[in-house]
């Protein structure tokens, strides 16, 4: 009994690292940096990441989901799309996750589009 549960133990622990080392081949979406701010949210100390950007020759507004508290340096990132809902038609949700030089991720939700 004692081995089956460390079994299952470091199984599950083998499984939780193996996701905290992305795969840099599943980000395949160039995403150029042309703005970058700190924007104060709420009653909060914490500053929120908003960038402008181009995707496929398209432009977009993304905030941080999370608030490094930091201002993103422009330029070029490789990035993925991890939410991607369309209802209606008309309405989208999307999220992309960039991946940084030190194999770290942060994920950004559209909040604009721009032609």
């Amino acid at each position: 009994m004692k081995h089956t549960a460390l079994s299952c133990v470091l199984v599950l622990s083998v499984c939780a690292w193996a996701g905290l080392n992305p795969n840099p081949a599943e980000y395949t979406i160039n995403v150029h940096v042309t703005k970058s701010r700190m924007i104060l949210r709420d009653t909060s100390i914490s500053y929120q990441q908003m960038l402008d950007v181009v995707i496929d020759g398209k432009k977009y507004d993304l905030e941080s989901v999370n608030y490094p508290n930091t201002l993103l340096v422009l330029g070029d990132y490789k990035a993925k799309l991890v939410k991607d809902e369309h209802r209606g038609g008309y309405d989208s949700f999307q999220v992309y996750e960039f991946l940084f030089s030190d194999h770290k991720v942060r994920q950004f939700r559209v909040v604009g589009e721009t032609e």
